[in-house]
């Protein structure tokens, strides 16, 4: 069993469409050490049968670079067995509407809350309903196990994680429990496990136990310091204020990450553009590898 990384950037993707800050630009002009990437997503399981983990807007881009998710078993056909939320967030959803010429209702997993974000607030799974239809199935982010029929061997169990729901959600400024949720996937043949949480702004006793029980944690790597955007002069607000716990200072993801046993494989995933980690020749790429952490790619593969 295997997840593959279909898209390692933030919303916007690597360079982003309007952005000229220095990476973008630099990824434009062929700079050495600067990789494009595009939106955040990720697929789990094993031969032709796959779980995918959030629908970016580059979803079409990513199922055409994927060999294992192409339509080869008949005329219409698809490796994705279903779909699993971890958000209402737009890089995470608006893949929804590209995968529309299904023959029949796309598996849809959510917690109750984001199910709220994508009738009321962004009503993508009612737009669905005049194409393919929804077959949507209730996520509890209470740690039980659940599996994914047409994905064998593959557990399933969602934590609720605090970070800020969409701007369209309705429950923007009084979060609630299924907002945010990570993910732990265990493949019931070897008992291995992998936490994925592509957006984290606190690390409370549960998502730290899940952390420390897994074999592989790949994690929020949105900004390298709270007033990054703040500081190029691109936003307002600090990254904590939008759900994001930043890689370093007190209390960072790095610091955590440091606290984690030594055999477990450390990632950064949903990276922005302006993260100076995208740079392979930056100093704080350099911090990452120091610490045995690595910044996740288009492509990547992880054995479970």
């Amino acid at each position: 069993m295997k997840l593959i990384v279909l898209g390692a950037a933030a919303g916007g993707g690597f360079p982003q469409w309007n952005c000229n800050c220095r990476q973008c630009a630099g990824v434009r002009a062929g700079q050495p050490g600067l990789r494009r990437r595009t939106q955040s997503s990720v697929i789990v399981g094993e031969g032709a049968d796959w779980l995918l983990v959030n629908a970016s807007p580059d979803i079409l881009q990513q199922i055409q670079a994927t060999p294992v998710l192409q339509p080869g078993r008949a005329l219409r056909d698809t490796g994705i067995r279903g779909v699993l939320l971890a958000d209402g967030q737009i890089d995470h959803t608006t893949g929804l509407f590209m995968l529309r010429e299904r023959g029949s209702p796309l598996p849809l997993w959510c917690t109750d809350p984001v199910h709220d974000d994508l009738t009321q607030g962004n009503p993508i799974l009612g737009v669905l309903g005049h194409f393919c239809g929804v077959d949507r199935h209730t996520v509890t982010p209470d740690g039980s196990p659940f599996e994914v029929p047409g994905v064998p061997g593959l557990r399933v169990r969602a934590l609720p994680l605090w970070s800020k729901p969409a701007p369209f959600s309705p429950h923007r400024e009084h979060n609630v429990v299924g907002d945010n949720v990570g993910y732990l996937f265990e493949n019931t043949a070897n008992g291995r496990k992998l936490f994925y949480a592509p957006g984290l702004a606190e690390i409370d006793a549960t998502v730290w136990e899940a952390m420390s029980g897994a074999d592989v944690v790949m994690v929020d790597g949105t900004f390298w310091t709270d007033d990054e955007m703040v500081r190029l002069g691109v936003s307002r607000k600090l990254g904590r204020e939008i759900g994001h716990l930043p890689q370093s200072g007190a209390g960072g993801m790095l610091e955590w990450l440091a606290k984690l046993p030594a055999a477990t494989r450390k990632l950064l995933i949903h990276i922005n553009n302006t993260n100076p980690i995208l740079d392979e020749h930056s100093p704080e790429r350099a911090a990452c590898t120091a610490a045995g952490v690595e910044v996740s790619f288009d492509g990547l593969e992880i054995e479970l």
